[in-house]
């Protein structure tokens, strides 16, 4: 009897067990190695090379290897401020488009055993991989394929060179956890094209590093997101259709890359690629323009908070140090990050759910709750809007909402909002389409006693594995510094009734500095720094710099050839206005002139260029030629057939040095081509000169 007993209670439980099933992958999914390097979020880009020493973005492959000489190389404090950071790896440029290696190289000439650094004796690759193993954190190269200096480039040797050269790294060094891959290919004046075998690539890196995540524009193992400013889309799916595209000007279009496919083929998430200063390589020129806290916190939000893992570029200096500047605003940057999900205020109270799967409490609403990401909130495979509420007891101020879908499974959801009780019924604070991996969303503080968060729509019945609410520490808004042509100078803060302090010499303001009450003239250009400053000085903004060189005040277009916008808005020192040449079939093609009178005669160092800043690239200037004249008839060219490195993913102002001073009262920026193919046209928010 009593085995009779027994076996009809293992066929209830068998029943049970398939009635409590958990829910079947959805799609496209991650491979463990996905997973654990999503969990990964945040970690360090290195941009070190000769670059660094010859102030370029992009070198031309001829610089003298023995400009590479840092004074104080030290990759120790590379991976101690990362580690300090809160950065889980360091992924180092090895090799950038100069060709210059960073290792001794068996395949080129033109690496550290060339250099004078150590008396070609270093290997920096050797440094920073024993350092991040010292300091527990992952390690990653770059090497692009793309190597302006290497003769065999452009021929049908090169490949094998080149899988060469990642034969060295990637069985040299230990482990490797993401190898990355530039799509840069032959860009510039003269550029030399080639035709990458990227199977031959792939292949190498998965016979040395068999759980290495591929960085390309297609992946495999991860993406990038469309553009390096560090935002990916407000909808970011990790799933991708890649068949038929290829790297670089034959990837996905980079609105796809920024948002992927829904029910794409491939799980390829996003990676964030963004640098803490304007460019990637170090200047001494950006010391002072190292992104606020602020800003940081907005790409934080955009990156990580969007389904996507952040990768910030910090740059070694000339010395090999991680520059002060940098390193004080990652300290910051963590201290606030870990300030706002410090406490998660759902803890210990009560989670219910609209519907749970199979009325099963192995998928109950409780382990959102339970800091396990293996466990999840799912509902039956039928059901695709459901709910659940977090009751916190008593009103409570939040500002901050974290959901996490459990992506082993795929990702499912489509859309959702989140809800806030406010006494009689509740009001939405946010509606937003995807999750993923993790979803942070982020709205001004309020009070509430509960949380309701509703999934509308979803390819499969929703799985998440966690929630979180905070109250995270609000930043005081920083002052925004302006100049008008004219050289009129505007401080403005969003804070209400702020005390704004500013200093001209440089000094960091304080409460005894000068108080900003009006406009003041500053043509003549320098260097202002600006704080807000509430209650008696308790509180206080970040410091903000601006730079200005010669106010326009006296500048004229000479001539304007037709064109959608008029020449002025280049030199009407507002950059969110744009100037752009006609751009209707049959109209005038490349080259474009921007001819300006000075007003008078000023001894030039050089020009800058400030591509549009309305988020479009049409007409942004690639190549171009710069020529000076003291009377508008004579033009002496003084860069000819010059390139913009890198200006699509990075339109930010552009600083160009003469080799030597010019006197001139006239000045001519010629367009050669635009970094559109196919575009006709150019375009410019603002043209400027240095004088200073």
């Amino acid at each position: 009897m009593k085995k009779i007993l027994y076996l009809g209670l293992l066929s209830a439980l068998s029943v049970n067990a398939q009635k409590t099933a958990p829910p079947a992958p959805y799609g496209a999914l991650p491979t463990p190695q996905q997973v654990q390097w999503q969990q990964m979020e945040y970690y360090m880009f290195i941009h070190f090379g000769p670059n660094t020493f010859t102030n370029k973005e992009w070198g031309h492959g001829d610089e003298d290897p023995k400009v590479f000489n840092p004074s104080r190389l030290d990759a120790r404090q590379w991976a101690k401020t990362a580690k300090a950071a809160g950065m889980k790896a360091i992924i180092i440029t090895a090799k950038h488009h100069d060709g210059f290696c960073l290792w001794p190289s068996k395949f080129s000439k033109h690496t550290v055993r060339e250099s004078a650094w150590k008396n070609g004796q270093g290997d920096v690759l050797r440094e920073l991989s024993a350092a991040c193993k010292e300091y527990g954190l992952k390690f990653g190269v770059y090497l692009s394929p793309w190597d302006r200096n290497h003769p065999a480039y452009g021929t049908p040797e090169y490949n094998q060179i080149f899988a060469n050269t990642l034969d060295e790294v990637l069985s040299s060094y230990g482990d490797v956890f993401e190898q990355w891959f530039d799509g840069a290919n032959g860009e510039g004046p003269n550029g030399k094209r080639h035709e990458y075998d990227w199977d031959l690539f792939r292949g190498v890196v998965f016979k040395h590093q068999p759980k290495a995540i591929i960085f390309s524009d297609i992946g495999p193992g991860c993406r990038w997101m469309g553009n390096e400013s560090g935002i990916a889309g407000e909808t970011n799916w990790s799933t991708l259709n890649t068949d038929g595209f290829g790297m670089g000007s034959a990837a996905p279009s980079t609105q796809v890359l920024n948002t992927g496919n829904e029910n794409g083929k491939y799980w390829i998430p996003a990676e964030v690629d963004v640098s803490i200063r304007p460019g990637w390589f170090y200047s001494p020129d950006t010391d002072d323009r190292v992104k606020t806290l602020t800003h940081l916190m907005k790409i934080y939000y955009s990156s990580v908070g969007r389904n996507g893992n952040l990768l910030l570029n910090v740059p070694v200096s000339r010395e090999g140090l991680i520059h002060p500047n940098d390193s004080t605003r990652l300290m910051e940057f963590r201290k606030t990050v870990d300030a706002s999900f410090k406490t998660n205020l759902a803890l210990g109270k009560t989670v219910t759910a609209s519907t749970v799967r199979g009325k099963d409490k192995q998928f109950a609403a409780g382990n959102l709750l339970d800091g396990n990401y293996d466990t999840y909130w799912t509902t039956d495979d039928a059901v695709r809007q459901a709910s659940f509420v977090v009751d916190l007891g008593k009103p409570t101020e939040i500002n901050r909402v974290v959901l996490q879908e459990y992506i082993p499974l795929g990702q499912r959801v489509k859309s959702f909002k989140v809800e806030a009780w406010n006494g009689n019924r509740f009001e939405t604070i946010d509606q937003q389409t995807t999750i993923g991996y993790k979803r942070i969303l982020v709205f001004p503080t309020l009070k509430t006693a509960k949380v309701r968060v509703t999934i509308l729509d979803a390819n499969a019945c929703p799985v998440l594995s966690s929630v979180g609410i905070y109250k995270a520490p609000e930043l005081l808004s920083n002052p925004e510094i302006a100049r008008s042509k004219q050289g009129l100078v505007t401080i403005t803060s969003e804070v209400a009734d702020p005390v704004i302090r500013y200093t001209t010499d440089g000094t960091e303001p304080t409460l005894a500095s000068a108080r900003y009450s009006a406009p003041f003239n500053y043509a003549k250009g320098g260097t202002i720094k600006a704080k807000a400053f509430i209650k008696n000085g308790a509180e206080a903004s970040e410091t903000i710099p601006a730079s200005f060189d010669l106010a326009p005040a006296n500048w004229s277009v000479v001539g304007d050839e037709s064109s959608r916008n008029s020449a002025s808005r280049a030199i009407d020192s507002n950059p969110g206005t744009v100037w752009q040449t006609a751009r209707q079939e049959g109209s005038r093609k490349h080259p474009h002139e921007l001819v300006v009178n000075l007003g008078e005669s000023l001894n030039l160092k050089g020009f800058t260029y400030t591509p549009r800043q309305d988020g479009q690239s049409g007409g942004t200037i690639y190549q171009y030629s710069f020529y000076v004249s003291e009377n508008g008839t004579y033009w002496k060219p003084v860069l000819e057939n010059r390139s913009f490195a890198n200006i699509k993913n990075n339109p930010v102002k552009q600083e160009v040095a003469f080799p030597a001073p010019q006197t001139a009262k006239f000045i001519k920026l010629v367009a050669l081509s635009s970094v559109n193919e196919n575009e006709h046209w150019a375009s410019a928010a603002e043209v400027g000169v240095i004088v200073r």
